[in-house]
């Protein structure tokens, strides 16, 4: 599976951003997908995921500011983030979890990544 992000960039606190990410290689449809985001020095961390049922988990950290979602005929995955802070910059990545499992926080669970996209949120 090949996984390409984009959509991030440099936006004011308070504003918002829509990241994409699609998949080629592999239908996503029957697999989790995640995004997650690692700000300079600090360790990847969980943002958000989407089951293929549609279930949805997200960080404490976004819930009721982002929004993630698929579109599997066009096996795509969404990020919608409102209300953006100054501590939402980071490099954002999506990745797939193909296990069966209920949703997963940990990166160590997915097995294929995208390149990133950066989000910078000016304070």
């Amino acid at each position: 599976v090949q996984l390409q992000a984009c959509g991030g960039g440099l936006v004011q606190a308070g504003g918002f951003l829509r990241l994409s990410c699609a998949a080629s290689g592999r239908t996503i449809s029957w697999h989790t997908m995640g995004w997650f985001r690692q700000a300079p020095g600090k360790e990847r961390e969980f943002v958000a995921a989407i089951k293929w049922t549609n279930t949805t988990n997200y960080a404490d950290s976004v819930k009721g500011r982002f929004s993630i979602s698929r579109d599997s005929a066009k096996n795509t995955v969404y990020l919608q983030m409102n209300s953006l802070k100054f501590e939402d910059t980071a490099v954002y990545y999506c990745a797939v979890d193909s296990s069966s499992v209920p949703i997963r926080t940990g990166a160590r669970s997915y097995a294929y990544w995208g390149q990133g996209t950066q989000v910078t949120v000016s304070s």
